[in-house]
């Protein structure tokens, strides 16, 4: 998606070879004319897979997620980090380690919004190692709902989550790929070739 590879060379900040800062649009304030933009593209995209429910992990992957469900018709289901007094029981949850954050979570979705019934799409702001992604696969498979794939808005290529999810025959739908963030440059992924 070329909007987004642009915003990200314009307002990306390389911080090392396998880390970038975007949150000036995506993880912390919110560019809302590129996730409606952002949410049309995956919309697009998965419009041929019968997609009941957008899920993602709260808190990054909140907006994009919401603007692929409002232009697909669907609701966006976020997976909690944090039990809260209205979400403590009654749930799928698994755990998820953030390399990034070099933490591991407990997520947690409400049966109430997600059941055998559903044919899900998981949304993401970033694919690293995976982790999240299959999370959230794991949460599904436990609702018995059936998977559409993965929407990704940047992946590190570099990375192996997405060589792992497409081993597993996952599709993975990603909007802008990096392969190299090395000596503070942003490489983008050539289209048609192999990821």
């Amino acid at each position: 998606m070329d909007k987004l590879e642009q915003k990200i060379r314009d307002e990306g900040r390389v911080l090392s070879d396998t880390v970038i800062k975007v949150d000036s649009f995506l993880n912390h304030q919110i560019d809302p004319v590129l996730m409606k933009q952002i949410g049309d593209e995956f919309a697009n995209r998965f419009a041929d897979a019968g997609v009941t429910k957008v899920l993602t992990l709260e808190s990054s992957g909140i907006a994009p997620a919401q603007m692929t469900g409002l232009t697909l018709g669907v609701p966006a289901i976020f997976a909690r980090k944090r039990k809260s007094l209205t979400l403590n029981d009654h749930l799928y949850s698994t755990t998820v380690h953030s390399f990034t954050k070099n933490q591991s979570n407990e997520i947690s979705v409400s049966k109430d919004y997600l059941s055998s019934d559903d044919t899900v799409l998981i949304l993401d702001d970033f694919l690293a190692n995976g982790q999240a992604a299959l999370g959230l696969m794991n949460i599904a498979q436990q609702a018995g709902a059936s998977l559409a794939g993965v929407g990704i808005v940047i992946e590190k290529g570099f990375q192996d989550g997405g060589k792992l999810l497409r081993e597993q025959g996952i599709r993975v739908e990603s909007l802008a790929i990096i392969d190299s963030l090395a000596d503070q440059k942003i490489t983008f992924h050539k289209e048609g070739a192999s990821v």
